[in-house]
């Protein structure tokens, strides 16, 4: 009679063991065993901690070749939910099937699991293999279904809280990514519980902010405190701070920002005029048009909040460094809207640059950062559930890099940027203000600015000579080329042609579920409706990967480096913009500035936000092995090995630097947006 040895192998995180019957059946190419009890006498089956446990499965006959593997839970006592890793089935003949699994069941569930090689659609041949990738599409369909959250956002999970989602995508421990207590944490943390409920109590002068921020030393958040107020440290974020994605080449001036060269003749340092600068490609640009006209966050009666939508002229001076020459802090010129200068006076020019970190804040906070990573992630990652099934190549690769994304997003959803929410709290977008944003900026995101080269040289920012400290651009360049080469080195095996990419109904239904409901088919979004080489699908591909890594660590990781000083990026401004010069003293900016409460609550949440998950998975670690083949996992370890000699890289140019740059550092980029 021949015997099957079955492995099963259960996960390490919490509850992941169970007490309840598991039944097995192996379906194979001729026949199916029978339903079996994995069961041995007096013993622990099932244990928490990557327990692995061996069965035999007896059969009459030869079932020929494995391809299926069901698997029931039912209940024992009371449901136990079991996190099943893989199971391995030994053939009679000493053959090894893999079929991975990383999945929960819960309740009384079953999941049918194919073997562990990656298939395109086109090459299942048998009906079993073709009505199992049917079956569980179908189920995922219902499960994962498309919901708007709000007009004009990217469509997300229709799970209205985090205990809503399914089981497989929340997180372990829901306590973990409680946002309202891991801020109340940050702030007992940061001993800042004495100012939380200080609302309208303004700080007495810049000192005063120390009282919250000396807590917790960080190099480059203490030299940000110390250099705050210098133009050089001003120009510097544009580059390499936490929205280094604002600035672009200047080539024409813009009729609503009048700057004449008289103005700013005493800041060029190359004896050319303005226009020369301009044509010599000296003069750079930051433009938040995009919070013109957006509503400050009016939640608190008692305290008043402005916005501005400020334009900053910048200059590369002699020495390479970024330098503020102008700023206009409203989008329409004239007498109440006039021109700040470096000649103006100390606290004149002083104020105008903390308006511009303000926008800059708001902006980051709202567009680069929420919607440009974790939106559009999550947008990438329902796709990905509804249209390709676990036996698909590109499932396998995009899995890990969208792991406890949709469960952060509704967390965040339920708690955070929420009416009422946290975001409300402290935030001059709060209330309304930063769904406001996310719908203006939902009009100009577009596929090609989401391809990290393409959206360099929109900017005319590409050229090393150029701007050689933006640190930012050249990380990205090579772990962009490195992911690329990793999903290019991965993807051929599968698509040797452009035929089998056009050929793959779904992969074309993935991309056509992003463009049509994700992005809700807005023509000037560009996003394909399908994929017709295999170029095509290597960028795409890329895109959700960097994005989801590389992009959401470099503008999120370095929040609390660059934001826990407070007057360096303002959550909130309590003082309208001034509408003319001579005005601004110290008394002035510091009621400018957020008070004592809203600045504790920033400062948790900067805290918070810069903090790196418990057993965080960086850049191409890959523990669970949803490819089995080979050639996979050379290209794998090919992958780890470029991003370990970029770290070294990046650590080497950072010795010595007192402003060392390691947001895009690939040991410091985890594989996902959950944070």
């Amino acid at each position: 009679m021949p015997s099957y040895t079955v492995t099963v192998a259960t996960g390490s995180q919490w509850f992941a063991g169970t007490d309840d019957y598991i039944y097995i059946t192996l379906v194979g190419t001729e026949r199916c065993s029978e339903r079996t009890l994995l069961d041995k006498p007096l013993y622990n089956d099932f244990e928490r901690g990557a327990q692995v446990d061996s069965y035999e499965v007896r059969v009459k006959e030869n079932l020929g070749e494995i391809v299926l593997v069901k698997i029931e839970k039912r209940k024992y006592w009371l449901h136990d939910d079991w996190y099943c890793r893989y199971i391995t089935v030994k053939t009679p003949s000493g053959d090894y099937v893999e079929f991975p699994c990383f999945r929960w069941l819960v309740q009384d569930n079953e999941v049918v699991l194919r073997n562990g090689r990656a298939h395109l659609p086109q090459d299942d041949k048998t009906s079993l293999v073709k009505q199992h990738r049917t079956s569980e599409l179908k189920m995922r369909r219902k499960t994962y279904r498309w919901s708007e959250w709000q007009p004009g956002f990217p469509m997300s999970i229709d799970a209205e809280r985090h205990k809503d989602l399914p089981r497989d995508i929340q997180f372990d421990s829901e306590k973990g990514v409680d946002f309202v207590l891991n801020y109340s944490k940050a702030i007992e943390n940061l001993f800042v519980n004495q100012f939380m409920h200080m609302f309208q109590s303004s700080w007495s002068d810049f000192a005063d902010f120390e009282r919250i921020f000396v807590k917790i030393t960080n190099t480059i958040s203490e030299y940000v405190m110390k250099h705050w107020k210098e133009d050089f440290m001003f120009g510097y974020q544009f580059l390499n701070g936490c929205n280094p994605v604002v600035i672009q080449k200047c080539t024409k001036l813009p009729d609503k920002f009048p700057v004449k060269n008289e103005m700013v003749a005493v800041s060029l340092e190359r004896d050319l005029t303005l226009q020369q600068e301009i044509k010599e490609g000296n003069i750079y640009i930051a433009d938040y048009e995009v919070l013109d006209g957006i509503c400050p966050n009016c939640t608190d009666p008692c305290t008043k909040q402005f916005l501005a939508a400020p334009i900053c002229l910048l200059y590369k001076n002699i020495q390479n460094k970024i330098m503020p020459i102008a700023i206009q802090l409203g989008q329409i010129p004239g007498k109440d809207n006039p021109i700040f200068l470096p000649t103006d006076g100390e606290y004149d020019w002083l104020l105008a640059k903390i308006w511009v970190r303000s926008a800059d804040f708001q902006h980051h906070q709202t567009v680069t950062h929420l919607l440009r990573t974790h939106l559009i992630t999550e947008m990438f990652a329902i796709a990905m559930y509804r249209q390709l099934p676990a036996v698909h190549p590109a499932y396998k690769l995009l899995i890990p890099h969208v792991r406890f994304t949709i469960a952060i997003n509704t967390k965040a959803r339920e708690q955070l940027i929420c009416e009422c929410g946290i975001f409300d709290k402290a935030n001059a977008t709060g209330g309304g203000g930063h769904v406001q944003l996310v719908q203006k900026a939902m009009k100009s995101l577009t596929y090609r600015s989401l391809c990290f080269p393409d959206m360099i040289k929109s900017r005319g920012v590409e050229k090393q000579e150029e701007l050689p400290t933006y640190f930012y651009r050249d990380d990205g360049y090579k772990v962009w080329e490195a992911t690329r080469s990793f999903v290019s080195d991965v993807m051929s095996i599968y698509y040797t042609s452009d035929e089998r990419v056009q050929g793959d109904d779904e992969i074309q239904a993935f991309v056509k579920d992003v463009r049509n409901f994700g992005m809700q088919d807005t023509e000037h979004c560009e996003f394909p409706k399908s994929l017709k080489t295999r170029e095509e699908l290597i960028e795409y591909l890329t895109i959700v990967v960097f994005t989801a890594s590389a992009q959401h660590a470099a503008v999120n990781f370095g929040q609390y480096d660059w934001c826990s000083w407070i007057p360096n990026a303002p959550s909130t401004m309590r003082k309208p913009p001034p509408d003319k010069k001579g005005l601004a003293d110290v008394k002035l900016i510091i009621e400018s500035l957020p008070d004592r409460g809203r600045s504790s609550w920033h400062l948790g949440a900067v805290w918070a936000l810069s903090q790196y998950q418990e057993n965080e998975l960086y850049l191409g670690m890959y523990p669970d092995e949803h490819f089995i083949e080979k050639p996979v996992k050379e290209a794998m370890e090919k992958f780890r090995k470029q991003l370990v000699e970029i770290s070294s890289t990046i650590k080497n140019r950072n010795e010595g630097k007192r402003l060392p740059y390691y947001n895009m550092s690939p040991d410091k980029i985890p594989n996902s947006v959950a944070v």
